[in-house]
């Protein structure tokens, strides 16, 4: 278990080092010029934040539409 927790050190740091390159951004009112990984961190935490707003929309919407089909399967 030590040498897999090892292994993903390893390869986490590789990839933080061959994903140094730098890139420009352009976000439409500014650009900005950082390292690829930075880009890629920021897409994944716009993916996961992104992801927890779509699940609490769909969350909110289950609660109001499953009250209204209880009701109708109580009438008939």
């Amino acid at each position: 278990m030590l040498i897999g927790l090892v292994l993903i050190g390893v390869y986490v740091i590789a990839f933080i080092i061959k994903n140094s390159d730098k890139v420009t951004i352009d976000f439409v009112v500014f650009s900005a010029r950082t390292s690829l990984i930075w880009l890629i961190i920021l897409l994944l935490a716009i993916g996961f934040l992104g992801g927890i707003l779509l699940s609490q929309l769909y969350r909110r919407r289950g609660r109001s539409g499953g009250g209204a089909e209880k009701h109708r399967g109580t009438d008939g």
